[in-house]
């Protein structure tokens, strides 16, 4: 609901209609069923290119340790495949991720599974994190003045349209999605 109330309602002053706040609220709950399907792992929550240092030992240093909780084993790969203040190469991006699930598969944390459901399962984390994430730049820019967060909004909701637009099940949040983007 954070990108809900201080993305939507706050920072773009939308009171959306009730069958706009309706189709928000299924594509979440898809959204949410999508993560609960995943097998859970030890994930940092906010495992991004900002928050990892290079080290003299060629390990990275993580920062902004956020206390690991148990979540969706896409999650971290989300935060960094899906960086929000780095565009990555998308070919670069499917072979990462390729590679990612062949380890999770060799190491026995997910079975084998049907052509295109880890990609789904990461498409759609990165749907929810990303909403996410554009609520709390809003949030920091509007309760805390922190505005520097804004320039990163377009990258980010441009991202939510790219993967919103490939399922059809989303194509109600996607067309919420296009409207708020023409509202930038």
């Amino acid at each position: 609901m954070l990108f809900h109330h201080w993305f939507v309602m706050r920072y773009l002053a939308i009171n959306p209609t009730t069958s706009q706040y309706t189709a928000y609220q299924q594509g979440c709950r898809l959204l949410v069923q999508s993560a609960q399907e995943q097998p859970r792992v030890w994930v940092h929550r906010d495992y991004h290119s900002r928050n990892l240092m290079v080290s003299d030992s060629g390990c990275p240093g993580i920062l902004d340790f956020q206390d690991a909780v148990i979540g969706p084993v896409t999650y971290d790969l989300v935060s960094l495949l899906r960086d929000c203040y780095i565009d990555w190469p998308h070919a670069r991006v499917e072979q990462w991720l390729d590679d990612y699930q062949h380890t999770l598969e060799a190491s026995g944390i997910i079975s084998e599974l049907q052509a295109g459901q880890f990609k789904r399962w990461f498409d759609w984390m990165g749907l929810q994190r990303h909403l996410k994430a554009i609520g709390i730049f809003a949030r920091l820019a509007i309760r805390d003045n922190k505005r520097g967060y804004l320039d990163d909004i377009p990258r980010t909701l441009n991202y939510l349209l790219e993967v919103s637009g490939r399922y059809d099940e989303l194509a109600p949040l996607h067309q919420l999605l296009s409207l708020y983007r023409a509202r930038l």
